[in-house]
């Protein structure tokens, strides 16, 4: 009786009466529903900020709780405002909450701002790929200059952000430096300081797009998720892992394009009407235009000197700036760094480690003080190194007043070349007239990394300093080195190659790597003995050996001179290394493949203009190819 009374209950209390009195809700999704914020040790906004042509432009304002008078850390970037204040994501903390870099301004209750780009994610307007300065190449009446100022003058007004004091500091990185470098043509007089890292300066001569004219195939996958989508993009899936062969097998850049829907993209139809350093990329290079309109913001341009993407635009703009008399209040600053990889961990990048985190160290010691003194009342007066630069042979920073130690011009020393050799040797002295052939070959282009090689698979970042002994050997790269050294030699400057050199092709590339050889034995770290460190290397296309902006064929069969400016370096050979040079005719698929065929727009050219050629090195006499270096005292005096 029992069990059939406790059966009744269970069935009346799962009968419709019982259910009837537990109502099912419409949806459990409730209107207007939030985490508490409580805890939060922040403030955090988001503002449609209008710009002085009506648009308005998506702003993500993080405020620490309780904040007065405090100063404004501004970036601009095209990557998303909303996640760049976001690192992890909704954290109560704010220095969690924004990238690392950031840390040393957190803890001093700065007032961080990331703004969207107009035209992308949050923004209003219409996207434009490094947006040209208003003039010939922009007919509207705005640009990223005009766009930081309308945005400055909304943030440091009272009645929209009552926390701050008036003052306002720039920084970002690669494309975000550009923004940066942009406010600098016509400061607002609320920015106090600036630092443009990695900035995008030249996307012709040396920064994203291409080198001295070879395109660089690696930055293609950015462009079609960067204008293809307002928000987050996708790249196209080509179906072949190796982008060596995927890249080699479709043939041109612009074969390429066709295939996966690049072709319709307005910036790329741009740069492939423009192969050529004219007027669309001249009028955009922002060392001329920065040169010839100096602001007096104090700025420190940061540059990484493995940099695989921007090592271009930092030092040349600062060189510009130091050029016109504006040394005063520009500084230079070159760390051991990957692209961006000033914002991150700077102990190690590849094989190599440094002599302790470089990065925080730089961000704590350098940067946070230099920006602090401007931006807040009764900070201590800082003033940097002319140039802090990092020497990756003694795994130091060195603290210069003066900058570059040796250049063709204007230096405490010049130049010193270091000519190629018979037999593959490498000396100060010229040897022997002579001549080095090899044979380059299109259909087998020399990788810049083993194969395969996917853009994807995190070599990347440290590819700049990846062993060369890769390609060493192979019979279509030149290889000359000294004898082991006696005595260190430094070089702290920029290299510039100097090729004398005849082929049987209409067309052709030279890449000179200038590399640091390892001992056979080095018991420090084992497996770098005979390492192949290029301290410094770039393409330079031959069909603009006269002019950048007019290319012309190269006769064939006559000795021609490429002669070619090469990255920054500071730099100790210590005693038992060897220095070596190496040349060849591709780095693929990093850049695009030279038909060897003069065509007039190698984007557009088909496969039956890739030809195979024979290219002669010429040594000694009055044509002897060298390297150029910026030789200088190892004991060169640090800054105090």
């Amino acid at each position: 009786m029992k069990k059939l009374l406790l059966l009744a209950g269970v069935v009346l209390a799962f009968s419709p009466v019982a259910a009837q009195q537990t109502p099912v809700p419409s949806g459990d999704v409730p209107a207007g529903f939030a985490y508490p914020i409580e805890a939060r040790d922040y403030v955090r906004r988001e503002v449609m900020i209008p710009m002085r042509d009506g648009t308005k432009l998506f702003t993500v304002i993080v405020i620490p709780k309780g904040a007065t008078n405090a100063p404004i850390l501004l970036t601009r970037t095209p990557y998303n405002a909303a996640g760049r204040a976001n690192r992890v994501a909704n954290s109560p903390n704010m220095a969690s909450l924004l990238p690392q870099a950031d840390e040393p301004f957190v803890r001093a209750g700065y007032i961080r701002v990331f703004q969207d780009i107009r035209g992308k994610y949050g923004s209003e307007g219409d996207y434009v790929v490094t947006r040209p300065v208003v003039g010939p190449l922009n007919p509207t009446k705005v640009d990223h200059t005009t766009d930081a100022y309308d945005t400055i003058d909304w943030l440091v007004n009272k009645a929209n952000l009552p926390e701050t004091n008036g003052r306002v500091g720039m920084l970002g990185s690669s494309y975000e430096g550009l923004t940066v470098v942009m406010a600098l043509l016509n400061p607002h007089p609320a920015l106090k300081v600036a630092a443009p890292e990695s900035p995008m300066i030249d996307g012709w001569m040396g920064d994203d797009w291409f080198h001295h004219g070879a395109f660089r195939l690696a930055n293609i996958g950015w462009l079609g998720s960067q204008t293809g989508f307002k928000g987050a993009g996708t790249q196209p899936v080509s179906g072949i892992y190796d982008d060596y062969e995927q890249f080699r097998r479709v043939g041109s850049a612009g074969a390429w394009a066709e295939r996966s829907g690049y072709a319709k993209l307005p910036y790329w139809q741009r740069m492939v009407a423009h192969p050529a350093y004219d007027g669309f990329w001249q009028g955009q290079a922002l060392d001329k235009l920065i040169a010839a309109n100096p602001s007096n913001v104090p700025t420190m341009w940061e540059q990484g000197l493995f940099d695989q993407e921007d090592m271009y635009g930092a030092i040349t703009t600062w060189e510009a700036l130091k050029a016109k008399g504006k040394a005063g209040n520009n500084f230079l600053v070159m760390g051991p760094w990957r692209h961006s990889q000033a914002n991150y961990d700077g102990s190690s990048l590849g094989d190599f480690k440094w002599n302790g985190d470089t990065a925080t160290e730089w961000r704590e010691e350098y940067l946070f003080p230099f920006f602090d003194q401007y931006l807040r009342d009764g900070r201590p007066a800082f003033t940097p190194p002319q140039a802090l630069i990092y020497n990756t042979g003694a795994n130091r920073w060195d603290r210069l007043a003066q900058w570059p130690l040796a250049c063709e011009a204007s230096c405490a020393a010049p130049l010193k070349p270091i000519y190629l050799q018979a037999d593959g040797a490498l000396g100060f002295d010229k040897g022997a007239s002579g001549g080095d052939s090899y044979v380059s070959d299109p259909a087998k282009p020399v990788p810049h990394l083993p194969r395969p090689v996917n853009f994807g698979d995190g070599r990347w970042g440290a590819w700049l300093v990846s062993d060369q002994r890769s390609v060493d050997g192979r019979t279509d790269v030149m290889t000359y080195q000294t004898a082991p050294l006696t005595q260190a030699v430094r070089v702290s400057g920029a290299p510039f190659a100097d090729i004398f050199a005849k082929t049987t092709g209409t067309d052709g590339d030279f890449v000179v790597k200038v590399i640091d050889v390892y001992p056979d034995d080095y018991p420090n770290d084992p497996k770098k003995g005979g390492y192949q460190l290029a301290i410094s290397q770039d393409i330079f296309r031959g069909r603009y050996r006269d002019s950048f902006e007019k290319p012309s064929a190269i006769p064939a069969n006559k000795t021609q001179r490429y002669r070619f400016r090469l990255p920054t370096v500071n730099h100790v050979f210590q005693p038992g290394h060897r220095m070596m040079v190496q040349v060849q005719s591709s780095q693929f698929p990093l850049y695009d493949r030279n038909p060897q065929k003069y065509v007039p727009n190698i984007f557009l050219a088909k496969k039956e203009d890739y030809q195979k050629v024979t290219v002669t090195i010429e040594r000694g006499g009055a044509k002897a190819s060298a390297v150029w270096l910026p030789v200088v005292p190892v004991d060169q005096p640090q800054a105090r």
